[in-house]
């Protein structure tokens, strides 16, 4: 019974993660698309920059408060949707391992209970925990930052530009587009390496791939997040975009995967 409801809430986190990856590859590209470009939107980003840029976003959002809020909060819903992402990935990689030490003979008698499993956690678990938090922490950063940030910028396209509008918008795009997704690339990085240095000793195939993939996303998330640290008045790099949709996919097939489990 226990492992049913445990299976029962995987597929519902899977499902949690497909809408989330849903909304950054379809919902979220499509409103811009259908919405905040015919107002402008791509076109004041695209053809401005330092103080022009400010000036011409700030009249922007001012003409157009309720289309920016509202893609403001399709952003941020996405990010709340994966805040379950680190602890079932944990969660998924601890009990992984604890199976093999246990099928494969590495934990003594002597530390087993009574039911044949270890008495002690899984003791090479810190790099993981580290991961945990990281994507924790990130994920959080993300969501108070766009949320901030948000706030701040529909305030301030209400009145005369503030003296120190540049410095203040500057540190709410630094907060989620910096330090949260270098975080979030952090994370994916240990989460990709625990289950990429055991490969298919221990995990399937799928998962083995899953894992490289991870590693792949902490390449681009490093990228984007330095990249928006030297250019922070913006809130994008260049890789920005092709990071968030491998990103996209990634929880795409994580939450397939949940979603397809099967009891054993």
């Amino acid at each position: 019974m226990q492992k049913r409801s445990m299976l029962s809430q995987l597929r519902i986190n899977g499902i949690s993660y497909l809408l989330s990856a849903l909304l950054l590859l379809v919902g979220i590209p499509l409103y811009q698309l259908l919405v905040l470009n015919p107002t402008g939107y791509g076109t004041i980003l695209a053809g401005n920059n330092g103080p022009a840029l400010a000036t011409a976003y700030l009249h922007w959002i001012g003409a157009h408060q309720l289309q920016f809020i509202i893609h403001r909060l399709l952003l941020t819903l996405t990010f709340v949707l994966l805040l379950t992402l680190p602890f079932v990935l944990f969660r998924i990689i601890v009990a992984q391992e604890l199976v093999a030490q246990v099928e494969q003979g590495e934990v003594e008698e002597d530390e087993e209970t009574e039911d044949g499993s270890p008495a002690h956690p899984w003791r090479g678990k810190g790099f993981v925990i580290i991961a945990l938090w990281a994507g924790l922490s990130g994920l959080l950063l993300y969501i108070l930052g766009t949320i901030g940030g948000t706030i701040y910028l529909v305030s301030a396209s209400s009145a005369t530009m503030p003296a120190n509008f540049t410095l203040i918008s500057s540190l709410f795009s630094l907060v989620p587009n910096s330090i949260g997704i270098g975080l979030l690339a952090l994370s994916t990085l240990f989460f990709g390496a625990m289950i990429a240095r055991r490969g298919r000793y221990i995990w399937p195939g799928i998962w083995v791939a899953f894992g490289y993939a991870a590693l792949a996303v902490a390449a681009l998330f490093s990228g984007s997040a330095v990249g928006v640290a030297s250019s922070p008045a913006t809130g994008q790099a260049t890789l920005t975009t092709p990071a968030m949709l491998l990103f996209a996919l990634w929880v795409l097939w994580f939450g397939i995967m949940l979603v397809r489990l099967q009891p054993e």
